[in-house]
């Protein structure tokens, strides 16, 4: 059986006038626990933590809002936050973490649209656009409608296992005031073999 654990986040960018700064606040679902049973015999780790015959957990949690400033310049200006995502897990084959947008990549303020950017691969934002990287630099991913493989590990992670996500957010004074939205889905998956 295999288990799936999501958490929803969103990101929220707000623009306010006179003072042009943008805030962006990434909201996540805390600590969703899950359990499968331990690894059919012989698939297991000779004493692993986990006997055989018990139950392993999966469970994802996040260090909750973030809010980010900006102040756009007329040439446009690079801004980001990280988000902590914790996966504690007793599985002996380890888990993988998976992200994607849960139902638009654009960022949303009442039908004013700030999109995902395009690279496909770490490359440097366009004016207003955003994306997420996994290493801390300012090259930056667009984020799919499809789950995105952004780590993998193949042990038990029973002390919890971090993975920081970066979001960054490159914009100019061409976008309206107002609060941009979109939401964010991570997911864990144990390893199966």
């Amino acid at each position: 059986m295999i288990i799936v654990s999501e958490c929803y986040n969103n990101i929220s960018v707000n623009k306010t006038i006179p003072f042009i700064t943008f805030v962006i606040a990434i909201s996540f679902s805390l600590l969703l626990p899950c359990q499968s049973y331990a690894q059919p015999y012989g698939k297991g780790i000779y004493g692993a933590n986990v006997p055989y015959g018990d139950q392993t957990s999966l469970s994802i949690a996040t260090n909750g809002d973030i809010n980010v400033q900006i102040t756009p310049t007329n040439s446009g200006i690079l801004s980001t936050g990280t988000s902590i995502v914790t996966i504690t897990s007793t599985d002996v084959m380890g888990y993988k973490l998976y992200i994607r947008a849960l139902s638009d990549t654009n960022m949303n303020n009442l039908g004013a649209l700030l999109p995902a950017s395009a690279n496909i691969t770490p490359a440097a934002l366009i004016n207003n656009t955003w994306g997420y990287n996994t290493d801390a630099t300012t090259n930056f991913t667009g984020i799919t409608l499809s789950d995105i493989l952004i780590r993998s590990i193949t042990t038990p992670a029973s002390s919890g296992d971090i993975t920081n996500v970066t979001y960054g957010i490159k914009l100019d004074m061409a976008k309206p005031a107002g609060s941009y939205v979109a939401s964010i889905v991570y997911t864990a998956v144990p390893q199966t073999d």
